[in-house]
This record gives C-alpha cells, sequence and structure tokens, in this order.
C-alpha cells in the first residue's frame, strides 16, 4: 500500500495530464504534453496539477496492498499446484495479481479518472462522494462503475504481468552475475541479498517502460469508455472494439492509440522505480525477508 501511494503521489501531475490528453480534453485538446503542463497551473492553479489525487490515493493504497500481497500468494500456488516455475510463473502471478488488484479498485479508478478530467469552472462533481452518488443514480446503479472493465483486465494481463516478470527477470540475473556490483545485504536479513536502491529504481524504470508499450492502446480503450458519460462521441464507444476502432479511425496509431506514450513513458518509469524500490525497501523494514 505505501509503496503505490509513494509512487503515484511522485507522478500525479503527469497522470492528470495523460488523462486530459487521452480523452482529448476541449480545453488542452490543441496542446502537447509539456505545452499542457504548463497550461493546467495557469488555468487551474499549481494544485489543478493534483487534482482527482485523494481518489487516487484512496484507490491505490488498497491497489498497491492486493497487487504486491496476490503476485507472492499466486507465485506459491503456481509453483505448489501446478509445478511450474522460474520465469513463465513470474509472468503468470504478476498478471492474475494485477487483475484482481483492478477488479477489486475499479470504482474508485472510475471516479479518480472523472474528477481528474474535470477543469476548472465546469465541475459536474463537486468531490469524492458527490462522484459516488451520481455515477450511481445517472448511469445505472453499480454497472455505471464498472465501464471500461474489460479493455483494463485485457490490457491488465500483459502490464502487470510482464511488470513483475521484467522485475524479477532482472533482479535475478543481476544479483547471480554480479552480486557484489549490484547487490547488497538486505537490512533485516544479512543472509539475504538485495538490490542496491539506485540499481532497484533503473529495474523497476525499465519493468515500467516494457510493461507500458505493450499494453498502452487498451488504456487510451479503458479512459475512453470511464469518460463516456462526459464526452461528446459517446455513443462511439460503446464497447472496447468499437472504442478501439473509433480511435484507429478518427486519429490514428500516434494520435489515436498512443496518444500520451511519451508522457507516459516520463511518468510511468519513475512511478514503477519508486513502487518497486519502496515496496522491497518495506519488506526490509517490516522484517519480511
Amino acid at each position: 500500500g505505501v509503496a503505490g501511494c509513494c509512487a503515484k503521489t511522485t507522478t500525479a501531475p503527469l497522470d492528470r495530464v495523460k488523462i486530459l490528453l487521452q480523452a482529448h480534453n476541449h480545453h488542452y485538446k490543441h496542446l502537447g504534453v509539456f505545452s499542457t503542463l504548463c497550461a493546467v497551473p495557469k488555468k487551474e492553479g499549481y494544485l489543478g496539477l493534483y487534482k482527482g489525487n485523494g481518489a487516487m490515493m484512496i484507490r491505490i493504497f488498497p491497489y498497491g496492498a492486493i497487487q504486491f500481497m496476490a503476485f507472492d500468494q499466486y507465485k506459491k500456488v503456481i509453483k505448489k499446484q501446478l509445478g511450474i516455475s522460474g520465469h513463465v510463473h513470474q509472468l503468470m502471478a504478476g498478471s492474475m495479481a494485477g487483475i484482481t488488484a483492478v477488479v477489486c479498485t475499479y470504482p474508485l479508478d472510475m471516479v479518480r479518472v472523472r474528477l481528474a478530467f474535470q477543469v476548472k469552472g465546469e465541475h459536474k462533481y463537486m468531490g469524492i462522494i458527490h462522484a459516488f452518488k451520481m455515477i450511481y443514480t445517472k448511469e445505472g446503479g453499480f454497472s455505471g462503475f464498472y465501464r471500461g472493465l474489460m479493455p483494463t483486465v485485457v490490457g491488465m494481463a500483459p502490464y502487470a504481468g510482464f511488470s513483475f516478470f521484467t522485475f524479477g527477470t532482472l533482479k535475478s540475473v543481476g544479483l547471480a552475475q554480479a552480486p557484489n556490483l549490484l547487490g547488497r545485504p538486505s537490512l533485516d536479513n544479512p543472509d539475504v541479498l538485495v538490490l542496491k536502491t539506485h540499481v532497484n529504481l533503473l529495474c523497476g524504470g525499465i519493468a515500467g517502460a516494457i510493461a507500458q508499450t505493450i499494453s498502452y492502446p487498451l488504456d487510451v480503450t479503458r479512459r475512453r469508455m470511464q469518460l463516456r458519460a462526459v464526452l461528446p462521441d459517446s455513443e462511439k464507444c460503446l464497447t472496447m472494439v468499437q472504442t478501439l476502432k473509433y480511435v484507429y479511425q478518427q486519429h490514428g496509431i500516434r494520435r489515436g492509440l498512443y496518444r500520451g506514450l511519451s508522457l507516459n513513458y516520463i511518468r510511468c518509469i519513475p512511478s514503477q522505480a519508486v513502487a518497486f524500490t519502496t515496496y522491497e525497501l518495506m519488506k526490509q523494514f517490516l522484517h519480511l525477508n
């Protein structure tokens, strides 16, 4: 939970800009990544960069906690029950952990995206509780909170899978090949070798970059479906396939399916680096090695 909160707070302004660009908010749709980063504080103040971050923190603590805990549990089950070990079981466990965390915390993600998409002076939702009430009453009860879940689950499997897989592989290969250069004894257990902090950050960043590249078009699709109620072209984005087709036909690959990817690298690499590094440090702090 702490790992998730540290990671997301680090990159919250980039997250807000990504949502504004992905769904072509009419105030910023003519701008690029860096010009939007400059325009948001001018239009909405510096706190505008953190709009929706309160909902993000409420969501990300259980999300991070469930994801990391589920990963460790799934790894044990897959190894014990299915007899699968090595790098493949990390990929499977990571995918399953990501899906579990997403399904459990999806309504909070929906509310966070709605709040982050709002621009000062055009508030439809007054806060987290008001957004929950409005979505529940106006968009079909509980099903309204799960709009866009399918592309999220489909995208989360490769994203979380490759994220954990890449980090785990880099960690194990690094400690095996160059233990003295890359590793150090764990603070809570000198018999256990862990990566040095700067190496941890690097491995987490690489893991995030690879995972994001693979799953990014589905992230764009999810955002479009989550924002359907507040976008003018909502009737074109009813299902995952319709949304993918529509974005591709209207905006192409670079300006549609991969719009905001450069920002996502800037956002995701430090986010994943901080997440994995904080997680490893928390394990030592709580004597879990």
